[in-house]
């Protein structure tokens, strides 16, 4: 809401004007003050009606608010697990609370004010807002979920309560666009579009919405439906500084490839929606994008009936570890080549709860090391927050660490920290390796490179988050509870390439896992080298 103009207060420096010029000594000059104090009391019922106005506002703010927040605050990470509460989260505390703040500002409370501001250096910005919407159209791709199931909270097959307005995805659409990303300003503007003309009200008017639209539209090729939208929009905003223009130049390209292609009239344009499939998503940096989020789908999965009659579980003591021989640790095999085996029960709950309570303080953006400077940085192919944890700090971290060092039979003196990490809205981890292909990174002068990987789920996800690996079409689970383990290197310490994972974006949920990364040294004994294949 805009704060109405301070009619009262010109008014009153009238008034003041004229008795210091002594109006009282004429009445034909006293007789304009009665109407000046008719707009007085005008502007005062106005003044009135615009702080009735800001009342109800406020009130209606604080009823939606005072429901949202007794449902999250009683689950937050259950709230936070659906990525379109995430989002709205983000956007909440970036935006509406400002404007919130701004309403209030008209006629100043110094307790909520002081309150807000004393928390605004903890709130999310600009950037956590467009992370949250890039986000969720991560999600979309991956998953392939049109714009509408989203908006309307619907996930995997199920319901949320848990919905986009038009100006949300409004939003979302208009965050595309500045990214120059037509292909998702398009679903998005088309969806906002699509709530508009069943009837949804919004503060975004929708001229707006067509104007970017219809441009994204013509971005994409589609120079018939880029038309149509642009008439629409003329229609709707005859005086729109930019749908003339815009439109003579449509019809015009369009007149030169009709030419071109010697027709004398386009051909019918389509009347059917755009859809997730009109049109094609632009390929990007990533080789295996379609196979690796196939995976994440659970589409594609190598796991044949020949393959799967080579799997098997079995009671693992590690060669009579005297610390499994009363307790053997279960081991399921989930691949043969390379063998990846999952251990049941290799974390208790009231371990996982430690290790997270210990990690939560510190956790900070992960960080992935350039392959062209060496220099650790975030970036947008790993989306998680993450903590180290040393074995010294809490008796559970360094019985975690012993426990890896029982079942895998390999040595973690020289393996890094115990890393914990968090995957929020659509959060994720694209195809990488493990291993360091750079030998001259400083780690592997010491301790050599990453020779296994032992990893801690931590919590079960509703949907998505799966490790998969493009390479063979494996896809694993996240169960609580339970780890797997697999060796980045052969015998003969080369690289093996099949071992390119990734970490799904997280559908719905909150993934917590923990990583061990056990490096060479100390293992001469332990896992010999041999022959370049793995045993």
């Amino acid at each position: 809401m805009r704060g109405c103009p301070p009619a009262a207060v010109l008014v009153l420096c009238g008034l003041c004007w004229a008795a210091n010029a002594e109006i009282f000594t004429s009445i034909g000059q006293m007789t304009d003050l009665i109407y000046t104090e008719k707009e007085l009391v005008q502007s005062l019922k106005e003044y009135i009606r615009a702080e009735e106005s800001k009342l109800a506002a406020v009130k209606s703010w604080a009823k939606k608010l005072d429901v949202l927040t007794r449902a999250s605050t009683s689950d937050p990470e259950g709230f936070l697990a659906h990525p379109v509460n995430a989002y709205k989260l983000m956007k909440r505390l970036n935006t509406e609370w400002s404007e919130l703040e701004s309403l209030v500002l008209q006629d100043p409370s110094d307790g909520f004010i002081s309150n807000i501001s004393a928390h605004r250096q903890y709130f999310p910005d600009e950037e956590d807002e467009k992370g949250a919407a890039k986000a969720l159209m991560r999600l979309q791709d991956t998953y392939q979920l049109d714009s509408e199931s989203f908006a309307k909270g619907n996930l995997h097959g199920v319901r949320y309560n848990a919905e986009l307005t038009v100006d949300d995805c409004f939003d979302m659409g208009k965050t595309a666009y500045n990214e120059v990303d037509y292909y998702h300003s398009v679903l998005w503007m088309q969806q906002a579009l699509k709530q508009m003309d069943a009837g949804e009200e919004a503060v975004v008017s929708k001229a707006d919405v067509l104007d970017y639209l219809s441009y994204s539209v013509y971005q994409m090729g589609d120079l018939p439906r880029a038309i149509e939208l642009t008439r629409r929009l003329v229609a709707i905003d005859p005086g729109h500084q930019r749908a003339g223009g815009n439109l003579r130049y449509f019809e015009k390209l369009l007149s030169a490839e009709l030419t071109e292609k010697d027709q004398s009239q386009q051909e019918p344009m389509s009347e059917q929606p755009i859809t997730l499939g009109t049109y094609k998503r632009p390929r990007d940096y990533l080789p295996e994008r379609e196979t690796y989020e196939a995976l994440c789908r659970g589409e594609g999965v190598k796991m044949t009936i020949k393959r799967q009659s080579r799997m098997f579980c079995r009671y693992q003591d590690r060669n009579r570890n005297p610390r499994l021989l009363l307790k053997p640790m279960l081991e399921e095999d989930e691949w043969d080549s390379p063998h990846i085996v999952r251990y049941l029960n290799a974390l208790s709950d009231e371990e996982i709860e430690k290790i997270k309570e210990l990690a939560k303080p510190r956790l900070a953006r992960a960080t992935v090391r350039d392959p062209k400077t060496g220099v650790l940085t975030v970036a947008n192919y790993r989306v998680s927050k993450s903590a180290w944890l040393e074995g010294e700090e809490d008796p559970v971290i360094d019985r975690v660490n012993q426990r890896i060092e029982d079942v895998t039979g390999l040595s973690v003196a020289t393996a890094e920290l115990l890393q914990v990490a968090n995957y929020g809205v659509g959060g994720q981890y694209e195809p990488h390796f493990d291993f360091s292909r750079r030998p001259f990174d400083s780690n592997l002068k010491v301790d050599g490179n990453r020779l296994a990987t032992y990893l801690n789920y931590m919590s079960d996800v509703e949907a998505g988050g799966a490790t998969v690996f493009p390479d063979f079409g494996a896809a694993i689970w996240p169960r609580k509870g339970t780890a797997v383990f697999w060796y980045n290197l052969f015998r003969s310490g080369e690289g093996d390439y099949r071992t390119r994972h990734a970490a799904c974006p997280v559908l719905v949920g909150s993934k917590w896992v923990s990583n061990k990364w056990i490096h060479e040294r100390g293992q001469e004994f332990r896992r010999p080298c041999g022959p370049s294949e793995v045993d």
